[in-house]
């Protein structure tokens, strides 16, 4: 048995990279699943769907776990199964299909960040890296044994959207060196140690609400960790809500919330200043923070709530 035959599970950039290295070293992806673009999301990244397309791969977009699937792969009967950022928890009856394995591609060096959005999760809590991190899947979500791993570093001034790019990069390098042992019944099973890790929820556009208790640096994190291409960070000025896209943590002291200058637009935090240095008004434009202010001189402070 060659152990080259293929069910691939995949979306975004890290699904539409990997199934291109696999199929750059020859592998026979007989199926996709995929999913459908949401309308209410900001659709910036390759589309799985039209790499099947061009590479003539049959694809579908319905739920791995529905009976006809479950069924539609048994037939199939895959030497692997592996998902690529795919959004639907796969369920242990299809786990057990694939001769060799189920394998998942997670955006994090685990067992750091097991669970939901890891990349944005790592910016926002400060990390100084993060990774990408091929493993077995089992009933309990990014627990299993790994495979490979590739470390990716996240720079200060580094964006969410960034240090994605990054660990794109990574999954990319990952699965690169990792299929051919796979295939070759050679690779490594590391136990995941979860105790040395944590589990991350996923996050709401309510999530992303300023907290001016909060130290400079932290906000800068959150700001950075939800901005373009995500729903952004936010206040409130006068009971409307403004989003904060592009900010910068200084040296100094004031009340939280309060505009100590103009130009530059320097807001207190709970330590140190926050240099605001582009916002969106509802219903408006994003604008340089001096263009902002300079229709707002009256306002004095941000607010938490409306």
């Amino acid at each position: 048995m060659n152990n080259n035959r293929l069910v691939v599970c995949a979306y975004h950039n890290v699904g539409y990279r990997c199934i291109r290295e696999l199929l750059r070293q020859g592998a026979e992806i007989t199926l996709i699943f995929t999913h459908e673009d949401s309308p209410g999301e900001q659709i910036w990244f390759a589309s799985v769907r039209e790499l099947a397309e061009l590479n003539g791969i049959p694809f579908i977009t319905s739920d791995i776990n529905e009976p006809e699937n479950v069924e539609r792969l048994r037939v199939i009967a895959p030497d692997f199964i592996f998902s690529f950022y795919y959004r639907t928890m796969i369920k242990p009856q299809v786990l057990e299909i694939p001769r060799l394995g189920a394998l998942n591609l997670h955006g994090s060096y685990l067992p750091k960040y097991r669970g939901r959005v890891p990349v944005n999760w790592a910016v926002i809590n400060g990390e100084t890296e993060t990774g990408a991190t091929l493993h077995y899947m089992v009933a309990k979500p990014d627990a299993g044994d790994i495979v490979d791993q590739e470390k990716a570093t996240i720079e200060f001034s580094d964006t969410a959207h960034d240090v994605f790019a990054k660990v794109t990069d990574a999954a990319v390098t990952v699965i690169s060196r990792a299929w051919p042992l796979l295939r070759a019944g050679r690779a490594s099973r590391i136990p995941m140690d979860l105790k040395a890790g944590n589990y991350c929820g996923g996050r709401k556009a309510a999530d992303g609400l300023i907290d001016w208790e909060k130290s400079a640096v932290q906000i800068y994190n959150l700001i950075r960790g939800v901005t373009h291409p995500y729903p952004g960070a936010f206040t409130y000025l006068d009971g409307q809500k403004v989003l904060i896209w592009s900010a910068w943590p200084r040296e100094g002291s004031g009340q939280p919330g309060v505009i100590l200058a103009h130009t530059p637009l320097l807001v207190g935090t709970g330590a140190g200043v926050l240099e605001v240095r582009s916002l969106q008004g509802e219903g408006g434009q994003e604008q340089p923070a001096q263009e902002f202010i300079s229709n707002h001189q009256q306002i004095t402070s941000f607010q938490e709530n409306p």
